[in-house]
């Protein structure tokens, strides 16, 4: 190992200069997450003892060291217990950095669970909806024609906007993976009127409407029976199973996914 100097008889090498910095680097982002928080003093009071045994051991203090023992044995458990909220806390934004991302597999069902369970819950309550899920191309233009949100995606959200006297309620939102870009969205009708000899509603040509003009899925809830309708391809499927809503929001994500990657992919073969 490559030695920086010696402290005594104690060599000092390349390797514990870049452990003394990582552990101080661990040690100052705690901190830093913790800050302004009453565990934070906590905090700072266990590197105190750690610190001291350190000492104490050093120094061959066999009393103290004894005593200070006692808490270092058992300080990983009390960490544990005392820091149950900061910790969740940490992992969550551990979770959220985009290099520990790169490592970590998005569920892909997450998308159509939220959609198919907030749809049959609203259908249960019948309050009506309609839910517009792009597949690839983006539909900027109807995007703009509303309230625009760019939340994350959530059941309760969906909720919330389409729950009767919600001023979003009227309208479509418009679902971009899992963001939920505009509620309120106006969206071109379909000149159909009826199929198969039953009466289209506004609600019902409007998401057929945009499944004729765009690459889109549109989910809708009726307000009258609390039937599921879905709009793909400016076809209309109606009385859907929540499996079947399911799987076809899950081929919905998959194909987009795998369109990207395919787009990607041409665009660095023509570039080479």
């Amino acid at each position: 190992m490559f030695e920086i100097f010696k402290i005594g008889f104690l060599p000092f090498t390349l390797v514990d200069l870049i452990d003394i910095l990582l552990v101080s680097f661990i040690i100052y982002k705690l901190y830093q997450v913790l800050r302004g928080t009453l565990a934070a003093n906590i905090f700072v009071g266990l590197i105190i003892i750690l610190l001291l045994s350190f000492l104490a051991q050093a120094a061959n203090f066999r009393t103290l060291s004894w005593m200070l023992k006692l808490v270092t044995d058992i300080w990983v458990i009390a960490f544990i217990v005392l820091f149950q909220p900061e910790l969740r806390r940490l992992l969550t934004l551990l979770g959220r950095y985009p290099y520990f991302k790169k490592f970590v597999h998005s569920d892909e069902n997450t998308v159509p669970n939220i959609i198919t369970d907030a749809a049959f819950e609203l259908a249960q309550l019948q309050h009506g909806a309609l839910m517009v899920f792009v597949k690839e191309v983006g539909i900027k233009g109807i995007v703009e024609t509303g309230e625009i949100l760019n939340a994350r995606l959530s059941k309760n959200l969906l909720l919330s906007i389409f729950f009767p006297r919600s001023p979003l309620h009227d309208g479509a939102v418009i679902i971009n993976n899992n963001v939920l870009e505009a509620a309120r969205c106006t969206l071109p009708l379909s000149s159909q009127t009826s199929i198969d000899g039953i009466p289209l509603g506004m609600r019902h040509r409007a998401g057929l409407g945009i499944s004729e003009q765009a690459d889109v899925l549109s989910i809708i809830v009726s307000e009258e029976t609390g039937g599921i309708s879905v709009a793909q391809n400016g076809k209309l499927q109606r009385g859907l199973s929540k499996d079947a809503l399911r799987n076809l929001l899950t081929e919905s994500v998959k194909g987009s996914k795998e369109r990207g990657l395919k787009n990607i992919f041409e665009l660095f073969t023509r570039q080479k």
